[in-house]
């Protein structure tokens, strides 16, 4: 039988004492465990055996895909303009930078950016849940950092939508985030999350970031500055790649 929310968030509270039972004894993790209980499918998501080492790494790369800078469009940071008609939902721009430890921008980088609709619904064969699909919105866009280690895009602001890791499961609005150093197998994934949304209590993903100040990292602000008048709404979210103030990584550390 799946678990009910009220499971999953008692849970989620036993995690989350632990963790500051930790933290008060100097066990600060800016990074969760893999193998976390409230989210159900991280028992599969994770290695138990110990790593393979490769002889030769470069030779990952030999059966990458490649890309050049030839390959980036202006169009493929605007998620709104890709289709022949306008996507339905509230327009949004997301920009920030991407950063080193040391706050020093990291240029050139490729950054890939894939979500919901406003309706919640991915346009994926696997998204079957009874919300509509928008035939002017694929959810998928991309970009290079500038010199300055800036993105941008614009795109609509995506809904919630249900997922089956317990019963009455709500995933909070969120866009998933893919960066790329220099190098295929250098590839990070995390998760941008809009501020004040009422779901973040009742997530496991998120809440399995039991740091604090580092699942606070992963919530974009709201920036009236960035807001373009009569089009979009602006949100600036950096993302910090290593030390004390990283952003939180998919698969950890």
């Amino acid at each position: 039988m799946s678990p009910t929310q009220q499971e999953i968030s008692a849970e989620i509270a036993a995690q989350a004492a632990a963790y500051a039972e930790a933290a008060s004894a100097g066990e600060v993790r800016h990074h969760p465990d893999r193998h976390y209980p409230p989210y159900r499918s991280s028992v599969l998501r994770h290695p138990r055996q110990p790593l393979v080492s490769l002889k030769d790494p470069d030779a990952v790369e030999l059966s990458g895909p490649v890309f050049g800078v030839t390959d980036i469009t202006a169009q493929d940071a605007d998620l709104t303009r890709q289709h022949h008609g306008e996507p339905l939902g509230e327009r949004i721009t997301v920009t920030g930078r991407v950063l080193d430890r040391d706050g020093r921008p990291v240029r050139g980088q490729l950054v890939e950016v894939w979500q919901a609709n406003a309706s919640g619904r991915y346009a994926h064969q696997r998204d079957q849940h009874p919300a509509p699909l928008d035939p002017n919105f694929t959810g998928v866009g991309r970009c290079l950092t500038d010199d300055q280690g800036r993105y941008g895009f614009t795109t609509v602001k995506p809904g919630a939508y249900p997922w089956r890791n317990h019963t009455n499961a709500w995933r909070p609005a969120h866009i998933h985030f893919s960066l790329f150093g220099t190098a295929f197998a250098q590839r990070l994934v995390t998760q941008m999350y809009f501020p004040g949304d009422p779901l973040f209590a009742y997530d496991p993903i998120l809440q399995s970031v039991t740091d604090d100040a580092a699942r606070a990292r992963l919530v974009a602000a709201y920036d009236h500055d960035l807001s373009v008048p009569e089009w979009s709404l602006g949100y600036r979210w950096d993302i910090v790649l290593d030390g004390p103030a990283a952003t939180w990584i998919e698969e950890g550390r």
